[in-house]
C-alpha cells in the first residue's frame, strides 16, 4: 500500500484496503473538504452571534393535545390536501426555529407603514407576517407623523439556514430596527440608546405582547432599561412592565447583548407549527418535501453527511444550490432523503400561552364579558 493511496483514503473517509482503486478525481476531492473550524462570517448588520436565539436546547411550550388549532381538519383531509392540494393547507412551520424550514410561506407585502429592508427575505408563517402587519399599523395610528417601521430579515422563502443568523428557520422570527428620535438611522457602532425614541419603540414592544402571540422578544438589557423606565414614567402599570421585563430564562423580554441596533421578535405560529408537526409523518410523499435540515459540525464533509442520511453529495449541492463543497460549522443543510426520516428533530405540541396584559385591560374585558377576576 502506498503512501499516496493511505493520504487518499483518509482525505475520503473511506476505509483503508490494500487493494488497488481508481485515482481519485476532482468531484471525490472537493467533497471530501470538510466544514471550516469557523463560524459563519458576521453579516453588514444585525445579528452577528445571534447570542439567545437557541430554541432547539430547550423547546417552549408545554405538553398538551396533539391537535388544538388545526382540529378543523382530519387525519384523513390533512393527508389528501397534503398529496393533492397542498397550497390549500397554508403556511406550514417544520422543526424548530434554529432548526426548521418553511413550507407555503406567506410574503410580508409593502405598505407606507413598514419599510422592507430585504424584500428577498420577507418570508414567515401567515401568524407571523399577520402579527407584524396589525403591529406595524398599530404604530403608525399612535404615531401618524412617524417614520415607517424597517423590518430587516424574516426568512427565505423556504425557510433553512440564513446567513448570519442561528434561527429564522421556520418562519417565526423577525428583525425589527428601532425607530429614532430624529427619524435618521445612525452609523454602525454608534450607541442607540440616547439617539432612539423610546415612545415609539415602547409602544410598538407593548402592541407586539399585548395583540400577537409573542414567544420572546430579543433585545440587549441597556435598550431594555431605557424602555422600561420611559413605560413607568409615563404611567404605565408597574406590575405589567415588571411583568414584561422581568428577569430569567422563559420572560417575554431577554437580554441579547448583539441585539443593540434592533428587537429580535418571535412568535408562536400555533396553527403553522401544528401542522408542521402533523405533515413530519408524510413528508415522504413528496419528493420536493422529503428533506432534512443538517447543522454542520467539525470535520464533517458533504460526503460524511450523506452517508449519515443515506443520499448524495450532488443532492445535497442541488437543494442548497452549492457550486463546490465548502462548509461552515453551523451552517444548515438542506438533506434531501431517499428514505422516511428518522433525524427529523419534533417539537412538542405547541400550546400558547396567554398574553401578558395590564390589569386595566384585564378588568375591562372581565366587564365587557361578566366574568368576574
Amino acid at each position: 500500500m502506498t503512501m499516496h493511496f493511505l493520504l487518499i483514503c483518509l482525505a475520503i473517509g473511506a476505509p483503508i484496503r490494500s487493494q488497488v482503486l481508481p485515482p481519485i478525481g476532482p468531484f471525490e476531492a472537493e467533497m471530501a473538504r470538510p466544514a471550516a473550524a469557523t463560524e459563519p462570517d458576521d453579516a453588514d448588520e444585525g445579528d452577528e452571534a445571534d447570542d439567545g436565539e437557541s430554541e432547539l436546547a430547550e423547546p417552549t411550550g408545554a405538553a398538551g393535545p396533539d391537535i388544538r388549532y388545526s382540529a378543523d381538519l382530519s387525519d384523513d383531509e390533512l393527508q389528501r390536501r397534503w398529496t393533492d392540494d397542498l397550497e390549500s393547507l397554508g403556511s406550514i412551520s417544520v422543526g424548530f426555529a434554529d432548526q426548521g424550514r418553511l413550507i407555503n410561506a406567506a410574503r410580508m407585502p409593502q405598505d407606507d407603514a413598514w419599510i422592507l429592508e430585504r424584500p428577498t427575505l420577507a418570508y414567515g408563517t401567515r401568524e407571523a407576517v399577520e402579527a407584524l402587519i396589525n403591529a406595524f399599523r398599530a404604530v403608525r395610528k399612535q404615531f401618524p407623523e412617524s417614520a415607517p417601521a424597517r423590518l430587516s430579515h424574516i426568512g427565505n422563502e423556504d425557510g433553512g439556514y440564513l446567513r448570519p443568523h442561528h434561527s429564522h428557520q421556520s418562519g417565526r422570527d423577525a428583525d425589527i430596527g428601532f425607530f429614532y428620535r430624529n427619524d435618521k438611522v445612525p452609523g454602525r457602532g454608534v450607541r442607540r440608546e440616547k439617539l432612539m425614541d423610546p415612545a415609539r419603540n415602547w409602544a410598538l414592544v407593548k402592541t407586539l405582547i399585548t395583540q400577537s402571540d409573542v414567544q420572546v422578544i430579543l433585545v440587549d438589557r441597556g435598550i431594555q432599561n431605557i424602555l422600561r423606565a420611559w413605560a413607568l414614567a409615563k404611567g404605565e402599570d408597574r406590575d405589567f412592565v415588571d411583568r414584561v421585563f422581568a428577569r430569567g430564562h422563559h420572560a417575554l423580554v431577554q437580554h441579547a447583548r448583539h441585539h443593540k441596533d434592533h428587537f429580535h421578535v418571535r412568535f408562536y405560529a400555533p396553527r403553522s407549527q401544528e401542522l408542521g408537526r402533523r405533515v413530519q409523518p408524510l413528508l415522504a410523499q413528496r419528493p420536493e418535501q422529503k428533506l432534512v435540515m443538517h447543522k454542520v459540525r467539525g470535520g464533517q464533509t458533504l460526503g460524511h453527511i450523506a452517508r449519515t442520511y443515506d443520499t448524495t453529495v450532488k443532492a445535497i449541492q442541488i437543494a442548497n444550490h452549492m457550486r463546490g463543497s465548502f462548509l461552515h460549522l453551523g451552517q444548515q443543510l438542506r438533506v434531501p432523503l431517499r428514505k422516511p426520516c428518522t433525524h427529523c428533530p419534533l417539537p412538542p405540541p405547541v400550546v400558547v400561552p396567554p398574553r401578558c396584559l395590564p390589569a386595566s385591560t384585564v378588568a375591562s374585558a372581565s366587564a365587557e364579558t361578566g366574568v368576574s377576576e
